[in-house]
Parts: C-alpha cells; structure tokens; sequence
C-alpha cells in the first residue's frame, strides 16, 4: 500500500515537472514571438487629398533616420492611365502599395519605360531621405535632415535596385498617397497579414483646399479629370474646380464612416489628424504622429519641425516642403478668397465641414475676423479619435 502512495505521488510530481517544462517552452516561443512581432516592419499610408499639407506630413515621417519613405507612387498608375477614372483605379493604385510596403519594386515594371532605370525615375524621389542619404547616396547622413535641392544633382544617377535595398533597410515604411476616394479598396491591406498597416487620414478646411488648388490648376488638371471621371463633359467649365472638391470633401467623410464599422482593432490603426491642428501645435502633434506608429522624437527633428513650421514663405510650390509661416498659410483663403466662392464652396462641403469640425461664416466680414476661430471640436474627433 505505501509503495502504491509512493508511485502516485512520483507520477504526479513528474506530471507537474512536465507541465511546468511545457510551460517554460511555451512561454519562450511567445516571448520569441513578440520579439519577432516588435521587428515587423510598420506601413504607414499618409491618406489625403491634394493641397491638404500632405507632403508636409509625409516629410515629416521622411526625415525620420528609421523610415523608408515615397511620395505618391500611384502617380504612375494615374499617368499611365490618363483618360480612366478614380474608381477603375483604385485596385491597381491597392496592388500596387502593398507591393511597395512590402518592397517589391517589381511593380513598377507596368508603369515605367522598360531598360535599365535610374532612382530618379519614380516620381518625386528626391522628397525620401531614405534615397538620398547613406547607405544608398553617401553625400548625406542619414541621421541629418536631407534637402531635395541638394539630393537632385547627386543621387539621381544610382541605379533602381537601390530602392528596393534603402527600402528593406528600415524598420518603417511609410507612402503618402492622394489618389484614393473611397477606403473600401483598402480593406485588403488592412486585413493583410503580411502588413503592419496603419493610416494616418489627413484632411484641412475645404476653403483652404480650394484656394490653394486655384495656384496648382495646371499641375493638378490631369489629375482633376480623373477626379471628374465621365461627369467632366457633362460640367461647364467654370464649376469643374466645385464639383471636383465636392467629390473630395465626400470622399472624406466616407472613409471617416467606413472606418467607424470597422472591428475596434483595426480602429485603432487609424488617426484623424487635421491639418490645422497641426499647424497651430507642430511639435505636440507631430510627437502624436510618431507614438501613433512606434517612433522616437528625435532631438534634431524636433529642432526641424520647429524651424520649418515657421518661416516666412507663403508656400507656393506645388511639392516643396520649406520653411514657411504655417499657421499664415492655413488661413490665407480668409483674405484671399472672394466669399461668393466661400458661400459656394460652404454649400458644396457643408457636411464634411460639420462632420470634421469646420466652422462655416456667413459673411465677408466674418471672413475676414481672424480673430474669429473657425475651428470646433467636431464630434467625430472628440468622440472617436481625438487622443487626450
């Protein structure tokens, strides 16, 4: 009988040592999981639409040491196809993201000229820092802020492959993109699990939009018929620049609802920024930016942020990214824009104004009282996405 008692007592201690081995493995491949979860690169697509402060953002994750960075590379797919609409483009602009967050160049193939390419060939590449900086260019170091100016002249030679080793290289891969309308394409690449996406949604006040799109009519007219689609021979003239906002401004409040119905987990993938928002805290907001992704605030950049959001240029480029007074510019259409095109414009976007938390005036001198704030907490910010 003791000897019984003796056996069930050896069995059941080896059966804890078992269990506690099995824990101990386990245990271990989980920590080995999260740390190789905590080095999956992170995707991040700047989502936006044309003179919103877009390249500002993107520039401002572009200058990060750890972030391999590109500025609208759908523009190939829009250029390739001029005379197609913003909605028959969407998957292709899609396939080719993901192909671009996973750093497969490849993709390019369909949209360039076929032969030997240079970096130079993708569409703004002197904007990356990543193509313009050691490893890839050694004109320049990569924990210093980059100058496209300089970058041009110096980097433009190295061949395409290039791209695809500056993009492997770094723990970050962020696109900036304006050529999406709706976000259901994107449904994909959130759910994918070969990403690590996450989307900051940038939007700014209509009128400032509008205005600014009235100094890049040309650069932007290509881009505009795709926008306008089969309508724009049905719309004088005269209203294409309204009827193009006003897909834009609905555009945005569709992907704000879109994401509202998506599983909290893929919620909190996104962030509402507003441009204006940005601009009147630059360094608050930007250092949100980079928790929202997993970055540092480096001291050098925080010197450039500063710097850069406070100049005295008006910003006029379609593309640059230089020092100017910030906050002048996001409200340089409330002196500038006759307010027959305000009231027009207010009509046009007056749900995405409400919804994001613009305030609208119902006069030219309204209008013109800077010191009328024209910003509220809308409630979708203050609700959903607004970070405390």
């Amino acid at each position: 009988m003791m000897l019984f008692k003796k056996g069930r007592l050896l069995a059941f201690l080896c059966s804890q040592v078992i269990v506690v081995a099995l824990f101990v493995h386990m245990s271990g491949h989980r920590h080995l999981f999260q740390r190789e979860e905590s080095r999956r690169p992170v995707h991040v697509l700047v989502l936006s639409s044309w003179r919103s402060g877009s390249s500002f953002v993107g520039q401002l994750f572009g200058q990060h040491p750890d972030v391999f960075y590109l500025m609208e590379p759908a523009w190939h797919v829009w250029m390739t196809f001029t005379s197609s609409t913003a909605w028959k483009l969407h998957m292709a602009v899609r396939d080719l993201l993901r192909s671009v967050f996973l750093c497969d160049m490849s993709v390019f193939d369909a949209y360039m000229n076929p032969g030997p390419r240079k970096q130079s060939s993708l569409f703004q590449w002197e904007q990356s820092r990543a193509l313009c900086s050691s490893p890839i260019c050694d004109f320049f170091p990569a924990d210093q802020i980059s100058s496209p100016k300089h970058c041009k002249p110096l980097c433009s030679q190295l061949p395409f492959d290039m791209v695809e080793k500056a993009c492997r290289s770094h723990s970050h891969v962020v696109l900036k993109e304006v050529r999406f309308l709706s976000l259901q394409a994107l449904y994909p690449l959130l759910t994918d699990p070969s990403l690590n996406l996450h989307i900051v949604h940038l939007v700014r006040d209509p009128r400032a939009v509008f205005r600014s799109r009235e100094h890049t009519t040309a650069e932007l007219m290509i881009d505009s018929h795709i926008v306008l689609g089969q309508n724009l021979k049905m719309i004088k003239e005269e209203d294409q620049p309204y009827y193009a906002m006003k897909i834009i401004c609905k555009s945005h409040v569709d992907i704000v609802k879109a994401i509202q119905t998506l599983p909290e987990v893929l919620q909190r993938r996104y962030l509402l920024l507003r441009y204006e928002d940005l601009v009147r805290a630059p360094l608050a907001q930007t250092s949100r930016l980079y928790k929202f992704v997993g970055l540092d605030f480096l001291p050098h950049l925080q010197t450039w942020v500063h710097n850069v959001t406070r100049g005295k240029g008006m910003g006029q480029h379609a593309f640059h990214t230089n020092a100017r007074d910030a906050l002048n510019v996001s409200q340089a259409w409330r002196w500038s824009l006759p307010y027959t095109k305000v009231s027009q414009l207010q009509d046009d976007c007056g749900e995405a104004m409400d919804f994001l938390g613009y305030l609208q005036v119902r006069s030219q001198q309204e209008q013109g009282n800077l010191s009328l704030n024209l910003l509220s907490s809308s409630r979708i910010l203050g609700q959903v996405f607004q970070e405390g």
